[in-house]
């Protein structure tokens, strides 16, 4: 969703985030997106026919609820890279734990990490004081370089075209409880990072002014 009107806050942060994603790319530096999505997890009742000559698939319409889980995605695009963790929650301390598991276990000999999330309030540097003491918060911060897409404007971080690729690939599909959810989402993972599957990006913060100049409250 883009705001209807002028909107001098959008388009500082998006342009924030464009001239980002126009940088040379910098393995001492990596790029990072990082979304989150839920999954509705619902067993069948009954067990579903699976496909056979001249058969196709078929599950019964009634199944059972057995919660959600949430899936925290990061992936850096330019290298091919995405890793997701299934929690069972998406507090700000599950935020914060699955930034730090970035700095020391995925990304650990890098200077410096450049992450790019959304707006959430769970987002935010002050979940990894909720999350860790002082000192291991102030650790983790020194590590990422944070930039934030706009309000209204999440279309803007790359990893939701991984969560889409995700959804479509990988979840659209009945899964009854959080272990064969890992299962599934590893089997997806493991497939996705050996083809190194990358994101190509065409919108430049010169794209925006012409093609969304009305948001830009002085525009030529």
């Amino acid at each position: 969703m883009i705001p209807p009107q002028t909107n001098a806050a959008f388009v500082a942060a998006m342009e924030d985030v464009l001239a980002v994603y126009a940088r040379p790319i910098d393995p001492r530096r990596p790029l990072v997106c990082f979304d989150e999505a839920g999954k509705d997890l619902k067993a069948h009742t009954r067990p579903p026919q699976s496909t056979a000559p001249g058969r196709v698939g078929r599950e019964d319409s009634h199944y059972a609820r057995a919660g959600s889980r949430n899936l925290f995605l990061a992936c850096a695009p330019h290298l091919g890279w995405r890793q997701i963790l299934v929690t069972e929650h998406r507090t700000a301390v599950d935020f914060a734990y699955a930034v730090q598991a970035l700095v020391d276990h995925q990304f650990p000999q890098a200077v410096r990490i450049v992450l790019v999330t959304d707006n959430l309030n769970t987002h935010r540097p002050a979940a990894l004081y909720q999350a860790f003491p002082p000192a291991e918060a102030w650790r983790i911060l020194n590590r990422i370089e944070w930039h934030y897409t706009p309000t209204h404007g999440s279309w803007l971080n790359m990893a939701e075209l991984e969560l889409s690729v995700l959804a479509r690939q990988c979840l659209a599909r009945r899964i009854p409880d959080q272990a064969a959810l890992e299962t599934e989402v590893a089997a997806w993972v493991a497939t996705r990072n050996a083809e190194r599957c990358t994101t190509s990006w065409r919108f430049t913060k010169e794209a925006a002014r012409t093609r969304l100049s009305w948001l830009y409250p002085c525009h030529e």
